[in-house]
């Protein structure tokens, strides 16, 4: 059934729909890729498919613009898979279910992947026109950008002649973005000592949940609440009452977001539950007074398990998995004193995760200054050498440098002031693009650079939810701007 194909602009969301029906989660991309290389050879476009599932498609200029410069469009095919909990969704088969309420289009209780399906609608529904006029066009659709830029980093800049990069991964109308973070995460990986469980003991859950969330970039300075952060709170108070070991903790499902949701297994002597039940009473109250105009429905409970305790974290392993979710920042780490308003440099806390032999921790660290970015990830060091844990890096991306000279972002400003009547705001992004990545690899030719797009709002959460007027806005922003590179 179509929710929301005769919306305007009509192709932009037939297209958008489309792709909703379409599983691409991160690293499970390879069905909407093919269906990008299908879109592409049913209209006789060019189209290069790689390895890593990365898509590029060619269309020539329109009459007129033949020999005006190539502009690349570019955005990132794959999604942030998150639900509610309550909610029956399985992201490698189910489509989402569209919703429109006002002027806003959801998805049933999981991310709507507005971020960054919009880029590919808009690519689509230009590749697919016949009376727009056009420069010749070269699109980009990425893999895997959510999870490490994997995508991206394979990409093969020889493949590409394009001069001028439209990026249409931003959530804001009205913004031009012209530079972002760069970032890295970290793991910290502290080695789970087991003992047998003692048969006196009883299995207590402590969850969390309620929590906003959000993107670890665009809204980290919000200061919302980090369920990760909140349990070893409460587990620092616990130990200091009560004798009890971990079983088992969890918290958050992907370190680019801020954690909406956590629990530990604990093992404890059954006379000590009332106790625990009032201190998780007192924390209750402590954190709605915290957070109350920021994030005010967080929940904490506290139930018996039903089943049998085989093994517990030894007492170290439980003291040391304490210690990290308390000593991890997570949050704002400084402020940019040239750029107002601007998160210079952050970590957030995104993952715990329970295996056989560790305990997780996994943090996204970003800074728009390399130095910065290495302090923290030093300070992250240093505390996994104090708990005794292993610690690794992976998926470093570079930032994106402000370009004074930049005539692209001239003739944006301009065209933005002729059709509303007022300035774009000009802005650098706390947030990673893959922008940096074509800089890096246009290092043998100049390449102009913008990054645009509608209004997003909630992106990574359940909430995510995208306006259908600024959807449209934008889409006749991106025309205007194509017809005028000539």
């Amino acid at each position: 059934m179509n929710i929301i194909s005769n919306l305007e602009p009509k192709n932009v969301f037939k297209y958008f729909e489309e792709i909703s029906k379409i599983p691409r989660e991160s690293g499970n991309e390879k069905g909407i890729s093919d269906y990008l290389v299908n879109f592409a050879k049913s209209r006789g476009l060019e189209v290069i498919q790689d390895d890593m599932l990365n898509v590029i498609i060619k269309k020539p200029g329109t009459k007129g613009y033949e020999a005006s410069p190539t502009v690349i469009i570019q955005g990132h095919m794959d999604m942030v898979c998150e639900k509610n909990s309550d909610v029956i969704h399985d992201f490698k088969k189910d489509p989402l279910k569209l919703r429109v309420e006002e002027d806003y289009i959801y998805a049933s209780g999981t991310t709507l992947g507005g971020d960054d399906g919009i880029a590919i609608a808009y690519g689509l529904a230009l590749l697919d026109s016949k009376n727009i006029n056009h420069p010749p066009i070269e699109f980009v659709a990425t893999a895997d950008e959510e999870m490490d830029m994997r995508g991206i980093v394979a990409l093969d800049a020889k493949n590409l002649t394009g001069q001028i990069l439209l990026n249409l991964d931003s959530e804001e109308e009205g913004k031009l973005l012209v530079s972002s973070a760069g970032g890295v995460r970290v793991k910290i990986s502290l080695k789970i000592k087991w003992e047998k469980s003692d048969d006196k003991s009883i299995p207590i859950k402590i969850s969390i949940s309620g929590l906003k969330g959000g993107h670890s970039g665009m809204e980290i300075h919000k200061q919302r609440a980090n369920s990760d952060k909140l349990l070893g709170r409460i587990l620092n108070d616990l130990l200091s009452n009560i004798d009890y070991k971990i079983v088992k903790i969890n918290g958050g499902d992907r370190d680019n977001a801020i954690p909406r949701e956590g629990e530990v297994i604990l093992s404890i002597d059954k006379n000590d539950f009332q106790l625990c039940k009032n201190i998780i009473d007192k924390w209750k109250k402590t954190f709605y007074n915290e957070f109350k105009e920021i994030d005010s429905n967080i929940d904490i409970n506290l139930n018996k398990e039903r089943f049998k305790i085989e093994k517990v974290f030894s007492k170290d392993t439980t003291k040391k998995a304490i210690q990290a979710l308390l000593l991890i920042p997570s949050g704002v780490n400084t402020m940019s004193s040239d750029i107002e308003g601007l998160v210079e440099s952050s970590t957030n806390l995104g993952m715990v995760k329970t295996t056989d032999s560790e305990v997780e921790y996994i943090s996204a660290i970003r800074s728009s200054i390399d130095s910065l970015k290495e302090d923290i990830a030093c300070r992250l060091k240093v505390i996994s050498q104090l708990i005794n844990a292993d610690y690794s890096e992976s998926s470093e991306y570079p930032g994106w440098q402000y370009d004074k000279d930049s005539k692209l972002r001239v003739l944006c400003e301009k065209i933005y002031e002729d059709i509303t009547g007022e300035k774009p705001e000009i802005l650098a992004l706390h947030a990673g693009l893959e922008c940096g990545f074509f800089k890096e690899k246009f290092k043998d030719r100049y390449i102009d650079i913008i990054s645009f797009g509608p209004d997003i709002y909630d992106v990574h959460t359940p909430d995510e939810h995208i306006s259908i007027s600024s959807v449209k806005n934008q889409w006749e922003y991106l025309i205007k701007i194509l017809e005028n590179i000539k």
